[in-house]
């Protein structure tokens, strides 16, 4: 049963790829995060973190903060 604080998390329609859809859930739940952590947390590679990011970047899903290096939804 879930609580009256738990929110439900909706991945948008235009996500097809699962470990995209992943970044994405992990982005909503924790805020912003750095490709490190993401690569810790979801055991994907640097090189496959880079190339979701920057398609959810231009999707106009995902911001990156230049100044500390961190992804979060946009």
């Amino acid at each position: 049963m879930m609580s009256q604080s738990s929110q439900r998390t909706t991945v948008p329609d235009t996500l097809r790829s699962p470990r995209a859809k992943l970044v994405y859930l992990y982005l909503s739940t924790h805020g912003d995060a750095s490709v490190a952590e993401l690569q810790e947390s979801l055991a994907m590679t640097k090189l496959t973190l880079y190339s979701i990011l920057r398609t959810l970047q231009g999707e106009g899903l995902v911001g990156r903060d230049a100044s500390s290096d961190r992804y979060a939804l946009a």
